[in-house]
C-alpha cells in the first residue's frame, strides 16, 4: 500500500496486490473521513467488527463509505492480481470542494450530513482513464503531488457528475471513453470464447480499435496483456470448476481450450505451483 497526502486531510492510498495469495492491508481511518474505493482489477473486501461484518468491491466497482457516528478503520483484504485506488478525504476538506448547486450529493444535505451513507456504484468508462492514469503515470517527482492532486479531484467531479446533465459535446475524454468502452468488450469476448479465443488481429477488427490501441490500452486498463490476462482468468476458472467436483480433469482442459489433459496440467502447474490432483488432494487433507 502506497500512501500519498494530497494535502491537509486528503489522501491517496494505492494498494496492489500482484501475487498469488491474498493479502491484508490495515490503516486507522476515523469517523471525520469519507472513504471511495475503486477496484481497478480484481476483487477486495473491507472487513468491520473484527470480520462480522464485511463489504466487497469487485472489479470495476466503487464504494463510498461514510459514517459520523463511529471510526471506520481499513481493515482490507485484496485477493491476488487485484488492484485498488483509494481516496480519504475529510469531511471538512470534502464540503469545500462543493457549491450549494450539489444538492444532489445526498449526504451533503441538511437532513443527511450527520448520517452514514454506504453506497456501491459501477465505475464509469470516464472514470476508469483517470484511475489507470493514477495508476500509471511517468511525470517528474517534483510535479508529483500536484498531477496526483489534479487527477484526483477529475475522479471526485466526475463520480459525483450527473450523466444528464453532462455535456458530451464537450467532453474531453469521450475518444478515451469510446475506447475504454472497446477494451472493456474485448475483455468480455476473450473471456465468453475462452476455448477458442479470436486472434488479436480478429479481436481488434470486432472491437473496431487498431491493434496497437488495443494492445496499450488493455495493459493500461488490466495491468495485462490479453493473453496473459486470459491465462490467469482460465486457471482461475479451472481451479474452481475442479474444486466443484462436478468434473474430471479432461472436461476441465477442454472448457478452458486445451485439446489435451498434458499441457493443461502444465499450464495449471505453472499458475500455481501443483497439478490439479495434487492440488485436490490438498483440498481433501485440510
Amino acid at each position: 500500500m502506497e500512501e500519498i497526502q494530497i494535502s491537509d486531510g486528503f489522501y491517496l492510498l494505492k494498494t496492489q496486490n500482484d501475487g498469488n495469495d491474498p493479502q491484508q492491508y490495515e490503516r486507522h481511518a476515523d469517523s471525520s473521513y469519507i472513504q471511495m474505493h475503486f477496484c481497478l482489477k480484481g476483487s477486495s473486501k473491507f472487513n468491520f467488527n473484527k470480520g462480522r461484518y464485511a463489504l466487497e468491491v469487485n472489479e470495476e466497482k466503487a464504494l463510498l463509505l461514510y459514517n459520523p457516528q463511529q471510526d471506520l478503520p481499513i481493515n482490507l483484504e485484496l485477493e491476488p492480481k487485484s488492484w485498488l485506488i483509494s481516496v480519504l478525504i475529510s469531511i471538512k476538506k470534502f464540503h469545500s470542494l462543493f457549491s450549494q448547486e450539489a444538492d444532489y450529493i445526498h449526504f451533503l444535505s441538511e437532513d443527511n450530513k450527520d448520517k452514514k451513507y454506504y453506497t456501491n456504484a459501477p465505475i464509469t468508462p470516464a472514470m476508469a482513464v483517470a484511475l489507470s492514469q493514477i495508476m500509471n503515470y511517468h511525470v517528474h517527482s517534483s510535479i508529483k503531488t500536484l498531477y496526483l492532486k489534479g487527477k484526483i479531484y477529475e475522479l471526485i467531479s466526475l463520480y459525483f457528475n450527473k450523466p444528464e446533465d453532462a455535456d458530451v459535446e464537450q467532453c474531453p475524454f469521450l475518444i478515451d471513453e469510446d475506447n475504454i468502452r472497446r477494451i472493456r468488450k474485448a475483455k468480455d469476448i476473450v473471456i465468453a470464447r475462452m476455448a477458442e479465443p479470436p486472434s488479436l488481429s480478429e479481436l481488434s477488427e470486432e472491437i473496431g480499435l487498431n491493434l496497437k490501441k488495443l494492445k496499450e490500452g488493455f495493459k493500461q486498463v488490466y495491468g495485462d496483456s490479453v493473453y496473459s490476462f486470459l491465462f490467469d482468468y482460465k486457471m482461475e476458472y479451472a481451479r474452481k470448476v475442479l474444486e466443484s467436483g462436478e468434473h474430471n480433469v479432461n472436461e476441465v482442459a477442454l472448457k478452458v481450450g486445451y485439446s489435451t489433459s498434458s499441457h493443461f496440467i502444465a499450464a495449471f502447474k505453472k499458475k500455481f505451483g501443483t497439478t490439479p490432483k495434487k492440488y485436490l488432494m490438498s483440498l481433501t487433507n485440510s
